[in-house]
């Protein structure tokens, strides 16, 4: 296919796309939100279907069309609108198209060392993770990240949007939290799962540690992007869809116009203090920055569920299919 006929896809794409955005169900959904996030009853309970790992056999990438780079992810994302749109969710749908700001990070592996890598096991072939803080000298070597605007960059994609979809969806600036209030998944990267739960017996001072770099790099790198005067409230996608939760201080958008998901799915099989006192007490003073909560993911938080109301913004408490519902 023709680089001009890639592009007419994408705009054909585009405008079914806009077409749902602007249907009376689209507009029925976000009110379901809306008003489930606000306390209010709604109509009936929305319902989200999050394909995540499934999307490549919903959306193979050899069924793709474009090649070109730039001109891939685009239809990549409104493909997935049309598929989520045919299975009949309540997935809500922009009518712009929203465009990242673009940030370089210092150290570009975030946190000064790299992570994901994998090492032959000592037998049988296999391969094994092998994280970057194998020993308490390694910790030496973590830094802590500094986010800089890049208006170069986010000004190129802007423009490359609205030329291709500016008369369709217009391209909208978008800026939220750099990190995650998770935390807990970047130490598990960090240390090693196996290794993170042995120190949490033998040496927690160790966790105490990286979950204090952890929190602290987060919080340092929120400030950083917060006086760009760029943040823009994430109230519109599933789940985190809602009425306006903070009106913006002078003008200018702040955290608490935004939503917080957070979990602690590495601490599923950690005891209620411990977890509480080894990652939770580290996530909320990032939580609270915002304007309201989830938490929870695919943990077991049944036993914990006194420590997680303790958030104090929290409004989505997240049961997995191992939450015990009667308790």
């Amino acid at each position: 296919m023709s680089a001009a006929n890639e592009r007419q896809h994408v705009r054909e794409l585009a405008r079914q796309a806009a077409g749902i955005a602007a249907g009376r169900a689209n507009e029925e959904i976000k009110q379901r939100w809306r008003d489930v996030n606000a306390l209010r009853k709604p109509d009936r309970a929305p319902v989200w279907c999050r394909p995540v790992g499934a999307w490549p056999e919903l959306l193979p990438e050899e069924s793709l069309v474009c090649t070109e780079p730039w001109l891939r992810p685009v239809e990549r994302r409104l493909r997935r609108i049309l598929i989520k749109h045919d299975i009949g969710d309540d997935s809500p749908v922009e009518s712009s198209f929203a465009v990242a700001a673009a940030f370089d990070i210092d150290p570009p592996n975030v946190w000064g060392v790299d992570v994901a890598r994998r090492r032959p096991a000592d037998a049988g072939g296999a391969w094994a993770y092998d994280p970057p803080l194998r020993s308490e000298a390694d910790f030496e070597r973590l830094r802590l990240p500094r986010y800089t605007y890049n208006r170069a960059r986010t000004d190129e994609a802007l423009a490359r949007a609205g030329e291709l979809l500016g008369d369709i969806l217009p391209p909208r600036l978008t800026c939220g939290p750099p990190l995650s209030a998770t935390l807990c998944t970047a130490a598990a990267e960090l240390r090693g799962l196996t290794q993170m739960m042995m120190d949490m017996a033998d040496e927690p001072e160790l966790v105490h540690r990286l979950m204090a770099h952890l929190r602290d790099g987060t919080l340092r790198a929120m400030a950083q992007v917060a006086e760009t005067g760029l943040l823009t409230p994430n109230n519109a996608g599933p789940m985190t869809c809602s009425d306006p939760l903070h009106e913006p201080d002078g003008g200018t958008v702040t955290y608490k116009s935004l939503w917080c998901m957070a979990n602690s799915q590495e601490f599923d099989q950690v005891s209620p203090a411990m977890w509480e006192e080894l990652c939770l007490s580290y996530q909320i003073p990032i939580i609270e920055r915002f304007g309201l909560a989830g938490y929870g993911c695919c943990e077991d938080l049944t036993r914990k569920i006194d420590a997680v109301l303790s958030i104090p913004n929290l409004r989505i408490f997240v049961c997995s299919a191992w939450t015990d519902l009667d308790k």
